[in-house]
């Protein structure tokens, strides 16, 4: 247990005071874009616990760096997913190749149909009694889009698939500071 997000993850010296008055450890980080706005947090020990979220923290590898640059100050890392099977799978395989993760926070177990929007490639289950087996057989990550189950379960306002997306082309569509 811990508890998340008490101030906007910017207040690094309200962290660290909250962090220091409380025994149950504190996080923050899904909002948080790149490792050098991570950095105060963790050269401060502001937190217990960094919480990237790997869809808006800058990507894999980047994750992987934070996840590296905390591990070097003794700071663990819990990894916020609330995306799809492919953010997660991304997410999986960041979290197996860094050591100081703690735990992988997951939304999506109330969608029935969420697993089968894609396909593993080597018939494993994604989750697997509360694991996420690495598939060791294939490259990449172990995923094949399911497209007709993809397309069964597409915005009732918009079923446009994999339509050109030139909102996000701009600087400003990775600006999440508070959410």
């Amino acid at each position: 247990a811990w508890l998340e997000d008490m101030v906007p993850w910017q207040m690094t010296e309200q962290h660290k005071t909250i962090s220091e008055a409380l025994e149950t450890p504190t996080l923050t980080g899904e909002d948080i874009y790149l490792l050098q706005n991570f950095k105060p947090l963790i050269d401060t020990h502001a937190v217990d616990i960094i919480h990237p979220d790997l869809a808006s923290s800058g990507g894999l590898l980047e994750t992987k760096r934070i996840g590296d640059y905390a591990e070097e100050k003794g700071i663990a890392m819990a990894m916020h997913q609330a995306g799809t099977p492919v953010s997660f799978m991304a997410n999986v395989h960041c979290a197996a190749a860094t050591q100081n993760f703690l735990a992988l926070e997951h939304h999506s177990v109330d969608l029935p149909w969420w697993e089968s929007l894609v396909k593993t490639t080597d018939k494993r289950k994604l989750i697997d009694k509360g694991f996420a087996p690495l598939p060791l057989e294939a490259p990449g990550l172990g995923i094949e889009l399911n497209e007709e189950v993809l397309k069964e379960h597409l915005h009732a306002k918009d079923k446009t698939f994999f339509a050109p997306t030139p909102d996000w082309d701009t600087i400003t569509s990775h600006d999440r500071t508070w959410s």
